[in-house]
């Protein structure tokens, strides 16, 4: 007999295509993932997944049963929220996801304030970007999504979703402490002509404004190091072979061999978080009560 509990571990396998990253998402041992797969294909009479190099994938079977599993998943997290809604009680799972710079400099801190609160909210969260991320609040497995919008490339919401603004940075040129450019106390855009660029990966925020800022002065940009972490990045410039577009929060106090230097027109950097329009529970409210704060501070 199919019970929840089995679903909601093999929806979250089925995600991940992975045991151990489910464990981890469901705050559960390895072995007891395995042992809910091993119970539940003996309940189907079915193997759901099969060996994929190191990882595992879905049988058939598995993907026949893993889209009733997610759906059943999130009948059940509505189910939570809606009940949470009504007693106005802020407990419950809060899975959220952000840009990495946001994570490491104030999304942690909120989080940690909620659950010093409420020690009844469980909260996930994953690192990933708006092009990946959104389709997860969309698709309920996420309650909250902090995300970056760019001056030269806009965050384009679909309709459901709302936005918060939590904070608006100068974003600044870093290049290596020995570049001809390192000395200005500004640099303008159009001077940027044949730079190697380090940036984040196509298609993420990051990327696409560094190329249509770029492209708006009729500059070909050749990204030769695609990196989604900042620190990644730095390095790369640290090492002479690049320059890279910064946001204020990415920027360490030290970085030895880099200079930032400011751009003219100025390059700004919106960090701000995403929520569905009808679907917020107190828990999700607090949160965002409680990114504010985090990132005024």
């Amino acid at each position: 007999m199919l019970t929840w509990e089995r679903l909601r571990v093999f929806a979250a396998v089925a995600e991940h295509s992975s045991i151990t990253a489910a464990a981890d998402a469901l705050h559960l041992t390895r072995p007891a993932v395995s042992q809910h797969l091993r119970k539940l294909e003996r309940e189907t009479g079915s193997a759901l997944v099969e060996p994929d190099g190191r990882g595992i994938r879905l049988t058939n079977a598995g993907q026949v049963l893993a889209a009733t599993a997610h759906s059943v998943t999130a009948a059940i997290n509505d189910a939570e929220r809606d009940l949470a809604n009504i007693q106005d009680r802020i407990v419950g799972p809060l899975h959220v996801g952000s840009v990495a710079s946001a994570l490491r400099s104030f999304v942690v801190d909120a989080l940690r304030e909620v659950t010093e609160q409420h020690p009844q909210v469980a909260p996930t969260v994953r690192d990933g970007e708006v092009i990946d991320l959104i389709p997860q609040l969309r698709a309920r497995r996420l309650d909250a999504v902090v995300l970056e919008s760019w001056s030269g490339w806009p965050a384009r919401m679909p309709p459901g979703v709302v936005l918060t603004e939590l904070l608006t940075e100068q974003v600044q040129l870093a290049v290596p402490a020995d570049h001809p450019l390192a000395a200005r106390p500004v640099v303008h855009v159009e001077n940027l002509h044949g730079q190697r660029w380090a940036s984040c990966p196509p298609g993420t925020e990051g990327y696409e404004a560094l190329v249509q800022t770029m492209r708006a002065r009729s500059i070909d940009v050749e990204v030769d190091f695609c990196a989604a972490d900042y620190t990644t990045q730095l390095s790369v410039v640290a090492a002479g072979m690049a320059v890279a577009l910064i946001p204020g929060i990415a920027r360490p106090a030290q970085a030895a061999g880099v200079r930032f230097v400011p751009c003219e027109p100025a390059v700004h950097r919106t960090v701000s978080v995403a929520t569905a329009e009808t679907r917020t529970t107190p828990a999700v409210r607090t949160f965002v009560t409680a990114l504010q704060a985090a990132a005024r501070r």
